[in-house]
């Protein structure tokens, strides 16, 4: 662990995929409401996360996690033991090489690795942290707008849009569980967002995005049961 928190009575986040991007924007959005965050980089490199836990070190822990890895989860629910957040949310995904392959033409390891990122790895990581969680604490997951089955019209994008529509309805799965219905659980799509991943066409800011969304799961924390959510707080069609 790169930093370490100082005990406090701020509400916490446990952030997957915070080192850059929608996630570090989200890990700025928490710490300015005050929260404390424990957000997770995948390698030992200088991130923008650790440029913000440098300027808020008593609200901000790194960790490190790729989870793809299940031995790597489980380590750090364990290092993690004994701690309490209100919110667990996993950013963290990826897209395949070339978004324009067709399901049909894309090669079989880019397929699972995508699957793997996309829908696999972030249940792991529910299922095997959300014991750190408190029982009222929200669950969320950053899908997107293009993991609705209903709302595809255009096609395109294939082997993303079927990982998030995998990861739409193995999220569903969990929160049909008996012990989860009680609790508020969230999935996001931030909207078409200028990143790394969303490209320089994209329609939106990180500015545009993420207060809003950060706004929305605000707000959600009161409403038990999951929602397939957008930035702005409307529904998304599954």
């Amino acid at each position: 662990m790169a930093y370490a928190l100082t005990p406090s009575s701020r509400p916490s986040l446990l952030l997957i995929g915070a080192s850059r991007g929608l996630g570090h924007a989200m890990a700025a959005e928490f710490v300015s409401a005050g929260w404390r965050v424990v957000g997770t980089v995948r390698g030992t490199a200088q991130t923008p996360l650790h440029d913000l836990a440098e300027a808020h070190g008593d609200q901000i822990a790194i960790e490190t996690l790729d989870m793809t890895v299940p031995d790597q989860i489980a380590a750090l629910g364990g290092r993690l033991s004994g701690q309490s957040f209100d919110m667990l949310f996993v950013n963290a995904g990826t897209a395949n090489s070339d978004p324009m392959q067709t399901i049909g033409t894309v090669s079989t390891d880019e397929f699972i690795r995508v699957m793997v990122t996309n829908a696999l790895g972030p249940l792991r990581v529910i299922e095997g942290l959300d014991s750190l969680v408190a029982p009222t604490g929200l669950i969320g997951i950053m899908s997107s707008g293009q993991g609705s089955v209903s709302n595809n019209e255009t096609g395109q994008r294939e082997v993303y849009r079927g990982s998030k529509a995998a990861l739409n309805q193995y999220m569903r799965c969990y929160a049909a569980r008996d012990a989860n219905k009680l609790r508020p659980m969230a999935l996001m799509a931030p909207g078409w967002v200028k990143t790394e991943l969303g490209g320089p066409d994209a329609k939106l800011t990180i500015e545009e995005s993420i207060p809003s969304l950060v706004a929305v799961l605000f707000e959600k924390r009161n409403r038990p049961g999951l929602e397939y959510l957008d930035y702005r707080g409307q529904t998304v069609p599954w």
